[in-house]
């Protein structure tokens, strides 16, 4: 694929004062050939709108509820998401299925629920060290994409990131070898899945730093990075967004 897509998680992390570092981010020179997608906490989005509004930077929101509407008190739906100016929504990231037991079934739901919203839908897969050890990394990230995603699904609205569990927040990448196998080996099961042809874009995630970024761009199938801590501070995720290859004329 000739565009990447950079997008930048900020889990929960940022009050109004961390705007600036946003207005720093859209303020950058973007390549043709690159999309830049900021995923900030639920409270920031309005205001965050505003201020990327008419910049080159997209808007994205970390999680959404499978429900349109509903008695879910604290729960944020995904046409509310729609209406505050996002246009991605992250589902499936593996701390929201560590710390609150998400199922593929559940993950499925909200991917249904963002495409009703129109949303674009990333997708987090990725397995634990526990099951890359013992030689199922394929099988598990394999499964979770099989059971998160729709069977009427079209490709025009989904994002794959995969982020091997024991990489993200720890420092450690995983080698360039595994980035190109687990993202090949995604590559089959979406061409499988959706029919030749249709490229989906398939982000990196785990421990993407400034230092690491090209490297990680170079490796076949993959088309860009879900940025967690180096996507806080504007100097550190701009590094990683001119770390994207120049077009090719």
């Amino acid at each position: 694929m000739a565009e990447y897509l950079i997008a930048g998680n900020w889990k929960m992390n940022g009050l109004r004062a961390e705007l600036a570092e946003a207005e720093r981010t859209a303020a950058e020179e973007i390549a043709d050939n690159c999309r830049v997608l900021i995923c900030p906490p639920a409270v920031l989005l309005p205001q965050m709108t505003a201020l990327l509004d008419g910049s080159m930077v997209r808007l994205g929101a970390q999680d959404c509820h499978p429900e349109d509407s509903g008695a879910f008190t604290g729960d944020i739906s995904a046409p509310m998401l729609a209406e505050s100016g996002a246009s991605y929504v992250i589902v499936g990231h593996s701390e929201r299925r560590l710390s609150y037991r998400e199922s593929n079934n559940l993950v499925r739901r909200k991917m249904q629920a963002a495409w009703r919203a129109g949303l674009t839908a990333i997708l987090c897969v990725g397995e634990t060290e526990t099951e890359r050890n013992s030689g199922h990394a394929h099988a598990v990230v394999g499964q979770q994409f099989a059971e998160c995603t729709p069977e009427d699904s079209t490709a025009d609205k989904l994002v794959i990131a995969y982020e091997p569990v024991w990489a993200i927040g720890t420092g450690r990448s995983a080698s360039g070898e595994e980035i190109a196998d687990m993202h090949g080996f995604l590559r089959e099961e979406a061409s499988r899945h959706f029919g030749p042809g249709q490229e989906i874009p398939i982000l990196y995630g785990g421990s993407v730093k400034g230092d690491n970024a090209a490297e990680i761009f170079s490796i076949a199938d993959v088309n860009g990075a879900l940025v967690g801590g180096a996507s806080l501070r504007a100097a550190d995720f701009i590094r990683i967004i001119r770390s994207v290859p120049v077009a090719q004329a």
